[in-house]
């Protein structure tokens, strides 16, 4: 990336147009209330534009020799301006809450298609992206432009009214005054737009920048324990210094340089305006313009060059909130998991016959880490996967289950190759539990039946003793009641990793696959959940991938991975006689 002047990121600037559009689409989506505010912006402005004429008028109704003061005029033209004004702030007052209501619907709808959008994503973009900076933009992001649209854009459309307004009425009153916003006013905007394309790339810098500290801040939030173990605090916090550095540096460059317009701007308005004194005194002195007339002048002068400043001062929180825009469509246009094939059917009643043959893929398609899988698991099995960390067992899941789907080969399930299924239906015929337990704010008997709404309290409990966990919820206050807080932290990792199985079991599908799913539980009680899923699982396959080799010697097929391929397979007395991998791996454990 290049550098400009003192160091400025020059990288080109997005399509901004593009951005505005976009933003326009959900401005368009309320436009009974956009027009409704469009009306009091300029019933509100109209009101107060007509205050310096009036003001003329009272001061010409004075006059300049005494005692020909016409006091009843210059009550009424005082008490008019004043009504006015009354009127106009009023109005301006319901259109700030209108606008802020307004800019709520839009913030709601947008973080709605974000949400949405989340949740269609395929896994390997959450694989790719760090969690801060996806919720930075859920939430920062989408705030900046909540803020951009419930002032800037209310601002913006003030000062084009205030500014067309205050333009014609000096018309009106001055032609010849007018001469000299033909100087001030285009150095204003080439000085503005020179400004706004120098800092427009530091304000996607500062995004950035953002993200990637909350992405850090909630990596090491979830990572303490570790962090703590290894006595890394002052590594950590060394990396979040730098981190705070780079947001605040990029933070005050942005500030910095977009500061820098608004006081020129207020400068060559203020040269303006007195120019306009200096020379509407003389138009006075020569009788070309009357007292009143100057007066007004004056005030429409300030009029004109103010919101010009103004504007001026908030292009800054402009260029952050197109930013933040970008950063919240990006993520929008993010390209959603594959549709199901024209042709996808559903898979009805599977009874778990899964089959893959010369299966090739990898996350790079340029580094495969499967090369060329085979392997059967029949109805009813219970298929063992081991095998060095990094030698594919976890991918294998992923494939099954179709998170990512192969460069080569096939797998099929009762025969239907499983490319040609629909995603609902295939998914829905596996029950899963993970090494990292997910569990939801909410009661056990709701996490319990996450993926069984309908499901009774009698299936819910006999789910929990056949994962060994009825007796612990039965000793909480509230029992199946017991409200979890976010991710279970008020119950240990083993019980955790319990109610993930319960879970599981509660499912009513037809093949299950647990990877590393005990890890967290004691042996003793890992045998016995073993135990009790091979009765659940009686006439439904089974894919377990255990690094206790210990738990796997019942299964009735073990497949030894190494490097992508299947090196052994059979029995665990089978393995064990042939002395190879297995026998190696399985006899580490007990060395």
């Amino acid at each position: 990336m290049a550098k400009g002047p003192r160091g400025m990121s020059t990288e080109k600037p997005r399509d901004r147009k593009k951005v505005l559009l976009r933003l326009w689409k959900y401005l368009y989506a309320h436009k009974w209330l956009l027009l409704l505010a469009l009306v009091l912006t300029v019933t509100s402005n109209v009101l107060a534009l007509i205050g310096p004429t009036l003001s003329g008028w009272a001061i010409d109704s004075i006059g300049t020799e005494p005692g020909a003061v016409n006091f009843e005029r210059v009550f009424f033209y005082c008490g008019l301006m004043i009504a006015f004004y009354v009127v106009s702030s009023a109005l301006s007052y319901i259109l700030s809450v209108l606008m802020i209501h307004f800019s709520q619907k839009i913030v709601y709808q947008m973080r709605q298609d974000v949400f949405n959008k989340l949740s269609i994503l395929p896994v390997k973009y959450f694989d790719n992206h760090q969690t801060g900076d996806i919720v930075s933009r859920i939430s920062y992001d989408i705030d900046t432009i909540n803020a951009s649209l419930s002032t800037d854009l209310l601002q913006i459309a003030t000062s084009v009214i205030t500014v067309v307004g205050s333009f014609i009425m000096m018309l009106r009153i001055s032609p010849r005054l007018i001469i000299i916003f033909l100087f001030t006013i285009p150095a204003s905007v080439i000085f503005t737009k020179y400004k706004t394309k120098q800092v427009r790339p530091l304000f996607s810098k500062r995004s950035r920048a953002l993200g990637a500290m909350n992405g850090y801040v909630e990596e090491i939030i979830s990572g303490q324990k570790t962090t703590k173990s290894y006595h890394q605090e002052e590594t950590m916090i060394a990396r979040f210094d730098q981190k705070n550095e780079d947001a605040c540096d990029a933070y005050y460059r942005a500030d910095y340089f977009g500061s820098m317009t608004g006081p020129v701007v207020n400068f060559i308005n203020n040269l303006s305006l007195a120019l306009v004194s200096m020379f509407g005194a003389l138009l006075f002195l020569f009788g070309n313009l009357t007292l009143g007339n100057l007066s007004s002048f004056v005030l429409y002068s300030r009029k004109f060059s103010g919101p010009i400043n103004e504007v001026a001062n908030i292009i800054a929180d402009l260029q952050s909130a197109m930013s933040a825009a970008e950063r919240v469509f990006l993520l929008i246009d993010e390209n959603p998991e594959p549709e199901d094939a024209p042709d996808a059917e559903e898979l009805i009643d599977p009874q778990g016959h899964v089959v893959i043959r010369n299966l090739r893929f990898g996350y790079d398609p340029e580094k495969p880490i499967i090369h060329d899988l085979s392997l059967e698991a029949k109805p009813g099995s219970l298929v063992a996967i081991v095998g060095p960390t990094g030698a594919g067992k976890t991918t294998i899941i992923n494939l099954l289950m179709r998170f990512y789907d192969p460069q080569g080969g096939s797998i099929t399930i009762d025969g239907h190759d499983s490319m040609k299924l629909t995603r609902k239906s295939l998914r829905k015929a596996y029950s899963m539990v993970l090494q990292d337990t997910w569990l939801f704010h909410g009661t056990i008997a709701e996490n319990i039946s996450y993926g069984r709404p309908d499901a009774t309290m009698e299936e819910i409990v006999e789910a929990a003793k056949a994962a060994h966990v009825h007796h612990f919820i039965e000793r909480l206050p509230k029992g199946y009641d017991t409200v979890l807080n976010e991710d279970g932290v008020n119950i240990s990792q083993g019980q955790k990793q319990l109610l993930t199985i319960a879970r599981a079991m509660l499912m009513n599908s037809h093949m299950l696959i647990l990877d590393e799913a005990t890890s967290n539980v004691d042996t003793r009680t890992e045998i016995q959940i073993q135990a009790a899923m091979r009765e659940l699982m009686k006439n439904k396959t089974c894919f377990v991938i255990a690094h206790r080799l210990s738990t796997i010697q019942h299964a009735d097929t073990i497949l030894v991975v190494q490097k992508g391929d299947i090196v052994e397979q059979g029995k665990h007395d089978e393995l064990l006689a042939k002395g190879g991998v297995y026998a190696g791996l399985y006899n580490s454990q007990f060395q």
